[in-house]
């Protein structure tokens, strides 16, 4: 997920955020607030396990909460990492915890508890490392206090506080309790980049373990004492509903104890899954197909591409563009495609919901919005927030897909009219044909060249649904959705006049962010467009783009590493290319090569992606090589395979026989070139993903000649003539 904000990832001041509080059993307990007032009094005053992010207990355990999710992206342990470095403990030594729903403590510095938009490492690198800082502030001054020595002449590591003249030490344990008493830090010293001791290193993961052992609790594995489980049916009409349904058959099958009917759905409740699936496929269900019963593919394609004549929000508009595209008749025009993508995570949907008899009711799911989650169940149980207690957990996969609540709302639903405690789990059918998915998008590009090649005039319209007026609507900016121009608005290369728009279009189509929402698609649009430009110009692509980019060393900087490395230039055999493509957003730079080989009948096999990476500071590399190589993957899963059609308003595809993933068999070489950088940090989660689309196309034409204007990539048009 990607999307600009209006608050700056500095935003939040060290005063605003820092409250020291004593914890029962002499423990220190730092908490981290986006501001002070009524509500920082209240948390303050709330128990200190569900607002600190640090816990030191008088037995010297550690225990961090986690502000954001971990759903394989590596923020627990990126996260600790900042932590740590600033309050001077081991890795090793560290326990961690998830955090409970609270947007209010967890929400900074956007007022919502979420985690996306390659956003973690960017709003947390100051402010966790602040966190660990005042923390050992208030440990070194209780040292000092206790040994009547001044705090400068205490250093602090590995969990002690030392005084270097006398050789005396204490461990953090030991001095909790006093340091509980102590008021915040006023100013917080942080280390110098040249003193850091972890950031910057290639640490192990510290959910690494349990992910191997089978250990690590995701919300499919919740398990609670007369625990049932729930399958579903949802009306596979896009917008139909449950007409009837006989459920006689299903009622009389082993292990099946209820049948709950919903607006849209009908769920079977049975001791297991096994049970539960058997009972649902027994039941005799007449849907009321509504008014998108014959809706297709053709036709949302239809209605986007007609979208593109009515007017929209401009998110760019250097000098005149438009002008100067009207009166030159040789502008080079293409019309490009994003299809309809499902996210297909790994763990499919779940939730388990316990509505208790006391009016109170728990929650275990794994959700990118925990406090949205909660809420949101709340208002289906007819309970206040504070009722609904939700467990988090290790998520096996988000891609955007769990910044909704539907799956935890269905839960909540059939769990309402359900005594035990029960588990929704969505089988893989329902979890592909029952996505919010990648909406269909439209987009128009042309440009005009001056005598040397160049563009001077560039306009890029896009067409389609927004998401962001759903999510956060507050973060319109003038009505614009910025997320769906992300990547346009800032496109590097020097051109004069330079227009971005935008027009809204939504549809009946369910749609949501998927892993690099805007610049996934406006990046693949643009930097294929460029390849255009560079043939028009009879020049190579690299030397191409470098010529537009003396105002931008960064970008310039990754091309070049990424086409060394890459070998740019050599003679490859035939009916084999190489495409390269440059991603600027989430405050990152990234360039990325591909190699492909293409058979005679149409076939494409991707060898190799060198990819070199400007993300600023770093702080794990290993972390940030993965994230690439895993959105490299993810990216390439789409352009090769990747498109949910309709039929008769129905999504077609239904399993991974139909929507394929990349196989590892399939996944090519993979060559990551981290850029040295102190610049701010950029995001991770997402540039891989957003890079890659562009580069495969202009690979597959430099093998082919034929241009690839809507993916995913479809042998017949590629076969050799």
């Amino acid at each position: 997920m990607s999307m600009h904000t209006p608050y700056a990832p500095g935003a939040v001041s060290r005063r605003s955020f820092l409250k020291v509080a004593a914890a029962a059993g002499g423990s220190l307990m730092v908490g981290f607030w986006p501001g002070e007032g009524e509500a920082a009094t209240a948390m303050a005053s709330a128990p200190a396990d569900l607002n600190a992010f640090i816990a030191i207990g008088a037995d010297d355990s550690i225990v961090l909460t986690m502000p954001k999710v971990e759903m394989g992206q590596g923020t627990y342990t990126s996260i600790p990492m900042l932590i740590a470095e600033e309050l001077e403990v081991d890795m090793d030594k560290i326990a961690l915890r998830h955090a409970p729903p609270d947007a209010k403590v967890y929400g900074a510095p956007f007022g919502d508890q979420f985690t996306g938009g390659s956003l973690t490492i960017r709003t947390m690198f100051e402010p966790m490392r602040q966190t660990g800082a005042a923390a050992r502030m208030v440990l070194v001054q209780a040292a000092a206090t206790q040994w009547g020595v001044t705090a400068d002449s205490c250093r602090a590591e590995h969990g002690e506080v030392i005084h270097a003249a006398s050789g005396r030490r204490l461990k953090y344990g030991q001095l909790a309790a006093a340091a509980a008493k102590l008021p915040a830090p006023q100013k917080i010293a942080l280390k110098d980049a040249k003193d850091y001791k972890l950031i910057g290193k290639p640490l192990k993961r510290l959910d690494a373990k349990g992910k191997t052992d089978g250990t690590a609790q995701f919300g499919i594995d919740a398990q609670v004492k007369g625990l049932k489980v729930a399958v579903v049916a949802a009306s596979p009409v896009i917008g139909g509903k449950l007409k009837s349904v006989n459920d006689a058959k299903a009622r009389k099958l082993r292990g099946v104890r209820q049948v709950v009917k919903l607006d849209n759905a009908v769920a079977v409740v049975a001791d297991n899954y096994w049970y539960a699936k058997q009972g649902l496929a027994a039941l005799d269900i007449k849907w009321d197909e509504g008014k998108y019963a014959k809706l297709t593919t053709d036709e949302v394609r239809t209605t986007m591409v007609a979208a593109l004549a009515k007017p929209g929000h401009i998110a760019r508009n250097d000098g005149d563009a438009l002008k100067t595209l009207a009166a030159d008749s040789k502008r080079v025009e293409a019309q490009y495609i994003n299809p309809m993508l499902a996210h297909a995570t790994m763990e499919p949907m779940n939730c388990t919901v316990h509505v208790k008899g006391d009016g109170t009711a728990e929650i275990w799911t794994g959700s990118q919005v925990p406090a949205r989650a909660r809420d949101d169940a709340a208002k289906v149980l007819g309970l206040a927030p504070d009722k609904v207690t939700l467990h988090n957990h290790l998520i096996g996969g988000g891609f955007g897909r769990r910044l909704y609540t539907d799956y935890v709302v269905q839960a909540a639903a059939i769990a309402k009219q359900v005594k035990s405690p029960v588990k929704l789990v969505w089988s893989r059918e329902e979890d592909i044909q029952h996505c919010l998915f990648r909406g269909l998008y439209a987009h128009a590009v042309s440009a005009s060249l001056g005598a040397d090649g160049k563009p001077v005039a560039f306009s890029h319209k896009i067409a389609g649904p927004s998401n962001l007026a759903a999510f956060a609507p507050g973060w319109l900016k003038d009505g614009l959705d910025i997320d769906n121009v992300e990547g346009s608005d800032i496109f590097s290369y020097d051109i004069p006049n330079m227009r971005s728009e935008y027009t809204q279009e939504d549809g009946p189509v369910p749609t949501a962010f998927w892993r690099g929402v805007g610049p996934t698609r406006n990046m693949t649009v643009l930097e294929s467009f460029m390849d255009e430009l560079a043939l028009k110009a009879g020049q190579d692509p690299l030397a191409y783009r470098l010529a537009l980019l003396d105002k931008q060393p960064r970008a310039a900087h990754v091309l070049k590493q990424a086409a060394q490395l890459a070998n740019w230039g050599e003679q490859l055999p035939p009916r084999s290319g190489r495409g390269i493509a440059l991603m600027r957003a989430w405050g990152t730079y990234l360039a990325q090569v591909v190699d492909v080989t293409v058979s005679d009948d149409g076939e494409v096999a991707v060898k190799r992606v060198v990819c070199a990476v400007d993300c600023g500071v770093v702080v794990n590399p290993d972390t940030v090589a993965a994230q690439i190589q895993s959105g490299i993957n993810y990216g390439l899963t789409a352009g090769l395979f990747g498109a949910i059609t309709l039929k008769d308003g129905r999504v077609e595809q239904s399993n991974f026989h139909d929507y394929p993933i990349l196989r590892m068999s399939q996944a090519p070489q993979i060559d990551v070139h981290i850029v040295h950088s102190s610049e701010a940090p950029g995001g991770i989660g997402e540039p891989g993903t957003a890079g890659v689309g562009a580069a495969l196309t202009n690979a597959v034409f430099a093998a082919t000649g034929v241009r690839v204007r809507e993916l995913p990539l479809r042998p017949e048009l590629l076969k050799k003539a």
